[in-house]
């Protein structure tokens, strides 16, 4: 795992510091702002289920926050509530007390209709599972992630060719999912995901069907593409040798953060 380091930062030298005055610059500040605020804020939030005639509190009162271009990673066994957490978080479920906000907006206030609309251009999903399409090649799905997302045509064949690309299968582009690895099936996902360019991509176990060695592949890929499409991960594991890749780890246990 040594191979997988956090991105540095360029030394910069003493004439990059001089401010430059100008609209290019104010631009450029302007955005390194909007990066500085969170993308997703969750405030207060539980959530419990009926099962057997007795309440199961699954989430009990959560605060966290999701930056920009950033890997979270939500830590923690089995049944301490991370997948239902990231499910809330996508909108795919609902708390029953506490709020949601993605990009400043209320998500937890929002219609079904709605949050369906803004899940299917600024969200993506990767399950541990991979998802595919098994009768369609790694290019013919990741072009379906974009037919579904109402992304014009024309621009199909330019980014299904660089998601592949980023993702290290330039050379499987047209094998089918039965004829790639487990991790290259999870890298044809991840690049599926990415496809529409969403501002955060939420995975659940990405790697709980991997060896090591290609669950440190995807990792790699995530650092790849978090720098190249300036997009934020957020993902559940319970895999001890990965969490030194992340920029912040929550560890969950009978539903709540233990510490951050």
């Amino acid at each position: 795992m040594g191979w997988l380091q956090r991105r540095k930062i360029p030394e910069t030298t003493e004439q990059e510091h001089k401010p430059e005055h100008n609209l290019s610059s104010v631009a450029t500040t302007q955005e390194a702002v909007r990066t500085l605020e969170p993308l997703v804020i969750v405030r207060g939030v539980e959530r419990s289920f009926q099962t057997g005639g007795r309440t199961l509190h699954v989430l009990k009162g959560i605060e966290m926050e999701l930056m920009q271009s950033k890997l979270i990673m939500l830590r923690g066994r089995s049944g301490s509530g991370k997948t239902t957490l990231l499910n809330i978080i996508g909108g795919l479920d609902q708390p029953n007390k506490g709020e949601v906000f993605f990009q400043n907006c209320p998500f937890h206030e929002l219609s079904d209709d709605k949050r369906t609309e803004i899940r299917r251009k600024q969200f993506g999903f990767i399950f541990q599972s991979f998802a595919l399409m098994p009768l369609l090649s790694a290019w013919e799905n990741v072009e379906l992630s974009l037919r579904m997302a109402g992304t014009p045509r024309s621009q199909w064949k330019e980014r299904v060719r660089h998601c592949l690309e980023l993702v290290g299968l330039s050379k499987r582009m047209h094998h089918r999912p039965f004829e790639l690895s487990g991790g290259e099936q999870q890298r044809v996902a991840i690049a599926k995901a990415i496809a529409h360019r969403p501002a955060l991509l939420l995975a659940d176990e990405p790697t709980a069907e991997l060896d090591s060695q290609m669950g440190a592949q995807v990792m790699s890929v995530f650092q790849d593409i978090i720098q190249t499409e300036q997009v934020t991960i957020c993902m559940t594991t319970h895999d001890p040798t990965i969490l030194e890749v992340a920029d912040h780890v929550y560890e969950m246990v009978d539903g709540r953060f233990i510490h951050t």
